[in-house]
């Protein structure tokens, strides 16, 4: 006999983790919403599972500052589920960073990886260290000082970290070169690394690039063209911001907004040159704001604003800064703006309500409707690239840009097919009506976890 799972139950006994719920019930919702339960319900014991971590490591990180004093920071690592592969999934270095946040975004992971179809688990880790104001020297410090923890219970047939905020190339140096210290073993234990030292070509490419061709997937199954003559409105102005812009800006889109933490740049009446966006990727390598960018009165500076009521009529938008980045206010405003398609470069980059609002006007208005594309399907080409740079290391070779940027058109393609077959099969729809891309993503995801989980024996029923 089976008893129904109710959204909330494997959460009511938890302290509160508001990002790691939203995480949960997203994915339960969608699953409780389709017809899976009805046909698999022994479904609802993998989800109990496999929504509790297989481990969560924490530890202190004692480090020496410039001046010579003491300073100490907390690390994780959530290693959340191995059904599929080692654990798999980036390193978070900033002050926001805790256990709330990590097992959202290692729960997002497991599923995300799921959908690359590479044999990769999910997880995720990081530490509330503030890499801004930081020297060179600190920065190294810490690093080595929070590897010297991790490297006990990490390693490449385990758990292969990557970057993520605050973790870029510097900081996967620091770290791999205190993991082969600590280990004595050279390996492909964490991603992102140096081209001379066993990384992948377009592996810092990857999310952004992903993006837009799981977007020109979207529009081209919706019969609304390619990008070219497309407004595209981008929040964030990092690595994933950055390169989906500049292939957006090869395909003959049109950027409109790029942001930052502290505000937005909006194109009045020039759009974005693949110059501009050069120019603004040196000052955030540098650690610099956008409102240090010289663009001589060409964009709208908006200080403390997110981008999207302000840039009018667009018909993509990619939300690429960080979670929760897409209100409620702020859905209805896009809804207004005539978007199409909405698809996360972010983890998590809509609200919930954000996401209802896409939602409904996908069941309301048909093969016209608003497309929106959840991130762990949208953006899951960053981890694909990772772990293709752990195949390539695995066998001791490099393969060409052009080989891992095929590869990674046919991992996005893939991805978007078995969110949007699985949709046709589980979600019930009108004629007409566009598949659900978050409940199709979501199922896929889970049900190849959940099948891999039963087959070892992690659940029953």
């Amino acid at each position: 006999m089976h008893i129904k799972l109710q959204v909330a139950d494997t959460m009511s006994q938890l302290p509160a983790e508001p990002e790691f719920q939203q995480a949960y019930k997203e994915l339960a919702s969608t699953l409780e919403d389709s017809t899976l339960f009805k046909e698999h319900p022994e479904y609802r014991t993998a989800l109990e599972v496999c929504s509790i971590p297989e481990r969560v490591i924490q530890f202190r990180v004692v480090w020496e500052d410039d001046k010579g004093h003491l300073r100490v920071n907390r690390g994780y690592r959530v290693q959340f589920n191995s059904a599929l592969g080692p654990y798999k999934g980036g390193l978070r270095l900033h002050p926001t960073v805790n256990l709330s946040i990590l097992k959202f975004l290692g729960f997002e992971q497991i599923f995300k990886n799921a959908l690359t179809g590479l044999n990769m688990g999910g997880g995720k880790g990081g530490a509330d260290f503030d890499p801004k104001g930081k020297s060179d020297a600190e920065i190294r410090r810490f690093c080595q000082a929070f590897m010297r923890e991790l490297s006990k219970h990490i390693g490449a047939d385990t758990d292969v970290p990557a970057g993520d905020i605050g973790v870029s190339g510097r900081e996967i140096g620091y770290m791999f070169g205190a993991y082969r210290q600590a280990r004595n073993r050279w390996e492909g234990v964490l991603t992102g690394k140096g081209l001379t030292w066993g990384g992948s070509l377009i592996r810092p490419e990857a999310t952004g690039y992903g993006v837009v061709y799981y977007v020109e997937h979207m529009l081209k199954h919706a019969g609304r063209g390619s990008f070219a003559g497309k407004r595209v409105a981008i929040s964030g102005s990092g690595n994933v911001a950055q390169y989906a812009a500049l292939k957006i800006i090869e395909l003959g889109g049109t950027i409109v907004s790029l942001s930052d933490s502290k505000g937005s740049l909006v194109a009045e009446k020039d759009a974005f040159t693949a110059e501009h966006i050069e120019k603004i990727a040196a000052l955030k390598a540098d650690r610099r704001a956008l409102t240090d960018f010289e663009h001589v009165g060409q964009y709208k500076y908006i200080e403390g604003a997110r981008p999207w009521i302000h840039v009018g009529k667009v018909d993509v938008a990619l939300p690429c800064a960080t979670q929760n980045e897409v209100s409620r206010e702020e859905a209805v405003a896009l809804v207004e703006a005539g978007v199409l398609v909405v698809a996360e470069g972010s983890n998590m980059g809509c609200t919930q309500d954000a996401i209802d609002i896409f939602e409904e006007q996908r069941r309301q208005k048909g093969n016209q409707s608003i497309w929106y594309a959840p991130g762990k399907a949208a953006n899951c080409g960053g981890v694909a690239v990772s772990g293709l740079e752990m195949g390539q290391n695995s066998q001791r070779i490099n393969w060409t840009a052009e080989e891992v940027d095929e590869k990674l058109k046919g991992i996005m393609k893939n991805a978007f097919t078995a969110g949007l077959e699985t949709a046709q099969k589980y979600v019930e729809a009108k004629d007409g009506e566009l598949p659900s891309l978050v409940a199709g993503s979501n199922i896929a995801g889970f049900v190849k976890v959940a099948q891999a989980m039963h087959d070892q024996g992690d659940w029953w029923a």
